[in-house]
């Protein structure tokens, strides 16, 4: 079973670029997306429905903003949309596909990018974990799946030194990471498989040779629980795929 998760920065603009092509090629089993954008009068879902996914779009209230989405080959046994916070589910931040031997989630943390979003963003973690853990007490075989909008240890950013101070790498928001695995016994796949530096998911618009130059950060997670490890085939990052900001981050199970 091959999933792809994949920060899109908006699906209208993805499919803009070829995106339908891309993800015949890619083929995945399951597609979590974060940062649609768009309600689902603003675009053709049944493009992706022609290519035999069933799909399952949270948008936030807000159009243009934030939500996520799981499009999936194989019907899931149930679909849960949000995380049971209604100021959390108004940004569209969580959604679950619930399916025989497992559940996928995908999640779209908050950004701080303007500081006084911090205290909202490590509020919707410590939540998010505790969401996850009581999760847990229900289906332990969990693959979650998003843009966490932290970067773990200095290996998966381009300058740890400068960025010390910058949301995204504060130490707060890294120690959140270290109890979020720790707590919810959940493994960083991509590190099981790659151990070298310079690998990342995300580079800045704002600088516009940042993807070029490849100074970025790793951002984005395909997280299971521990029980899955042995299941574990491949684990790596697209960067070739230039739809958004992000690239999108895949993992291969025997499921």
């Amino acid at each position: 079973m091959k999933l792809l998760s994949y920060n899109v920065n908006g699906i209208r603009a993805a499919l803009n670029k070829d995106f339908i092509k891309w993800l015949q090629s890619a083929n995945p089993d399951i597609l979590s997306l974060q940062e649609i954008k768009a309600h689902t009068d603003q675009f053709n879902i049944s493009q992706f429905e022609d290519l035999g996914y069933y799909t399952y779009w949270f948008p936030a209230e807000k159009k243009g903003y934030s939500g996520v989405a799981i499009l999936s080959k194989e019907k899931p046994i149930s679909v849960k949309f949000g995380c049971d916070n209604e100021t959390y589910d108004k940004e569209g931040r969580v959604i679950q596909a619930d399916f025989k031997d497992f559940s996928a989630i995908s999640v779209y943390v908050p950004s701080a990018t303007n500081m006084d979003r911090l205290g909202f963003k490590l509020d919707f973690c410590e939540y998010f974990l505790n969401y996850i853990k009581n999760r847990e007490k229900e289906n332990s075989n969990l693959i979650i799946s998003g843009d966490l909008n932290i970067c773990h240890q200095a290996i998966d950013i381009n300058d740890p030194v400068r960025n010390a101070k910058v949301s995204g790498f504060l130490p707060q928001e890294r120690a959140w990471l270290d109890n979020f695995f720790t707590q919810c016994n959940l493994i960083d796949t991509f590190r099981v498989f790659n151990h070298e530096p310079f690998q990342y998911s995300w580079w800045t618009y704002r600088v516009k040779t940042a993807r070029q130059n490849n100074k970025g950060w790793r951002i984005d997670y395909n997280l299971i629980t521990r029980n899955l490890e042995n299941k574990l085939e491949r684990a790596y990052i697209l960067t070739q795929a230039i739809h958004s900001d992000h690239a999108p981050v895949g993992i291969e199970l025997k499921m």
